[in-house]
């Protein structure tokens, strides 16, 4: 593709010649023995006033497919700037349109909305964007012959897709040196090969929580409060002296209201105006062993709240609670329906499997049937209880979902426990709450520090985005566990390694 006769001053992007940013190359020739820099004006600002001055160049968005996957509206989300689609993603957006998963629906929807947008408009120019700023959408091509040379598969020696979008970014900036060309992708190798070729790359950062140091507990410690406060929770199970909550009063949240060696457990709703006193009382034969784990149990409990989430490290407690409570209000409700992301450990499928639905995705669902026998463990088999988890496995009353076939139905009547939510995304949640009809219940419980999935992270995750975007409403509820209860071991673990 190149000859001898090349120009030796070509930027062509190799490892050992590195592609220069537009805004760099003239420096660039301008170094080179065969362009002599030119004199500067005497009227000319210094270098330093110049590297410090505001960009005011045109963004222009190059969208990975990771992003139209986790959000199909993604393209909205740029106000007025401009979005830049390689040709390669609209090709694997095509490879996942079909299927059942989530992102086969997102990788459908995405195709809708650009197929929307395009009316009698050519992609090759920049089309405005159906959204409330002046933004412009395009598809960009790659090409092995571009006159610049650039070509990511020649660094990294490998053509795959990700080479093509990065080269089609690459090009696209060197085309276009009047604009700021950013890749967005929440693929972080991919992100950081862009950045080892000087192109500017960041995560797609709508829906993320900003602050995941100090992601909403659900609970707060009070220290110091009126002795006359405490006595009253415990003689008369509330007080209505709400003022003690100071500038901690918040809607359905949870307090250790304390005073030197004596304490209580309130919850406190703007709805009763009144702090409620929290017992550490059975749920099925489970009896909570901390104040947090009585928290949790009394948000599943509570009759007025719909939505619940727990969220902890392992072994403190969360999925055997939300079962426990939810085997509790077996009356109140006409089912219990598990459900989990199925993520296999290290990505590795466990390939295919017979049976119906049920039968491939039980698998997965393993460590509920656990937390399930440890609940029926507590009493005999000849006991009422035992028997009650018996029946209701055999007609139908617990039983699993597998999370692809959620999308269409009306949950109502329902206690719907989604383990592992932290492994969905803000989209794949929402589908899921939408989902709830009239007096039912969702639990969903996770470790936001524990994702398997490759492109989520502790900011961007379905259940941070609840937490995040719901405290503080009606009809929900959060407790954050800390303490382990699984065994001294696991604490061990989650403590050191």
């Amino acid at each position: 593709m190149f000859g001898p006769e090349q120009s030796t001053t070509d930027l062509t992007l190799t490892t050992k010649n590195p592609f220069l940013a537009p805004e760099h190359q003239a420096q660039h020739k301008a170094t080179t023995p065969a362009a002599p820099a030119p004199l500067a004006s005497p009227s000319a600002p210094p270098a330093s006033d110049s590297v410090n001055k505001k960009d005011l160049r045109t963004k222009v968005f190059v969208i990975d497919t990771s992003v139209l996957l986790h959000d199909h509206n993604a393209i909205r989300s740029f106000e007025d700037n401009r979005i830049a689609i390689p040709i390669t993603v609209l090709e694997e957006l095509d490879t996942f349109k079909v299927g059942n998963d989530t992102k086969n629906f997102e990788a459908r929807e995405c195709i809708r909305i650009i197929d929307q947008l395009s009316k009698d408009f050519t992609l090759q120019d920049w089309i405005p964007l159906d959204n409330e700023g002046a933004g412009h959408l395009r598809i960009v091509l790659s090409s092995e012959g571009h006159p610049s040379g650039l070509d990511a598969a020649r660094v990294f020696d490998k053509k795959t897709n990700d080479h093509k979008i990065l080269s089609a970014a690459l090009q696209l900036q060197h085309d276009q040196p009047d604009m700021k060309v950013v890749l967005v992708s929440k693929d972080i190798n991919l992100r950081l090969k862009a950045k080892a070729l000087s192109l500017p790359a960041e995560d797609f950062k709508t829906g993320k929580v900003k602050d995941k140091q100090h992601l909403y507990s659900g609970k707060t410690l009070l220290e110091d409060v009126d002795a006359d406060v405490v006595r009253k929770m415990y003689v008369s199970g509330q007080t209505r002296k709400i003022s003690v909550l100071g500038k901690n009063r918040k809607n359905n949240h949870f307090y250790i209201l304390r005073n030197q060696s004596a304490s209580a457990l309130g919850f406190f709703s703007e709805s009763n105006r009144f702090i409620e006193r929290v017992d550490k009382s059975y749920a099925y034969g489970i009896k909570p062993k901390n104040a947090e784990q009585a928290f949790a149990l009394h948000a599943i409990l509570n009759p007025d709240i719909h939505l619940v989430t727990v969220s902890g490290v392992a072994g403190t407690g969360k999925t055997l609670l939300a079962l426990a409570g939810a085997l509790e209000q077996k009356n109140r409700y006409d089912q219990i329906i598990l459900a989990r992301p199925i993520v296999p450990l290290s990505n590795k499928d466990l390939g295919f499997l017979p049976g119906d639905a049920e039968d491939k995705v039980n698998p997965y669902m393993q460590p509920l049937w656990d937390n399930l026998n440890f609940i029926k463990s507590q009493f005999g088999q000849n006991e009422r209880k035992f028997r009650a988890i018996e029946e209701m496995r055999a007609e139908g009353k617990i039983t699993i979902c597998p999370l692809a076939y959620i999308r269409g139905r009306s949950l109502s009547n329902v206690i719907f426990i989604v383990d592992e939510a932290q492994n969905l995304t803000p989209h794949e949640v929402k589908t899921i709450i939408t989902r709830a009809g009239e007096n039912s219940k969702i639990i969903l419980t996770g470790d936001v520090r524990q994702i398997d999935t490759p492109y989520l992270d502790e900011q961007s995750n379905g259940m941070s985005y609840v937490i995040d975007r719901l405290k503080g409403r009606e009809l929900f509820a959060h407790v954050t566990l800390d303490k382990g209860e699984r065994s001294d071991l696991a604490n061990l673990a989650n403590e050191h390694l």
